[in-house]
């Protein structure tokens, strides 16, 4: 696949949300309760994405001149030694054919990450094994999912 990745802008927030909101519906549902799924995509809709991108370094796919997936990385809790992985999605069609790794890549490459001793992502239940392919750890050493069916997982660098 012939993937580019950018930063994302404000003319990207429609169509980002809408790759967001058909990963929950398809990739994350069978893993979540629908009430769940239904407060991410609100979480995820283009105004709140416009709010969210001003704290984090946001990334957006692309195949040619449609959107795929997205990543974002940000400060974890304001400490400049951590950071954390954010909004990290992409169109079920693109899952497996490396998309999700492309947008890794670049977020492995931000300033945010490079800085870093320690990189936080707060995983789906749907991709915890392929953050576990990447070398991201279970913080807790077993993967347990918090109450809002969180697993946080950690790189430590």
């Amino acid at each position: 696949m012939n993937f580019k990745i950018k930063r994302f802008e404000e003319q990207d927030a429609a169509e980002v949300s809408a790759v967001i909101g058909e990963a929950l519906r398809l990739s994350n549902a069978p893993d979540y309760p629908p009430e769940i799924i239904r407060e991410m995509l609100e979480l995820y809709a283009p105004e709140n994405l416009l709010e969210q991108a001003e704290g984090e370094n946001l990334y957006v796919l692309w195949e040619g001149e449609k959107a795929v997936g997205c990543g974002g990385i940000a400060p974890y809790m304001g400490r400049r030694t951590e950071s954390i992985l954010v909004t990290i999605f992409v169109l079920p069609k693109y899952q497996g054919k490396g998309a999700g790794r492309r947008i890794m890549e670049a977020l492995e490459s931000d300033p945010y990450f490079l800085r870093a001793e320690r990189v936080v992502i707060h995983s789906s239940i749907t991709a915890r094994d392929f953050y576990r392919k990447l070398g991201y750890r279970f913080s807790d050493g077993v993967g347990t999912p918090d109450e809002e069916g969180c697993i946080h997982m950690e790189k430590r660098r």
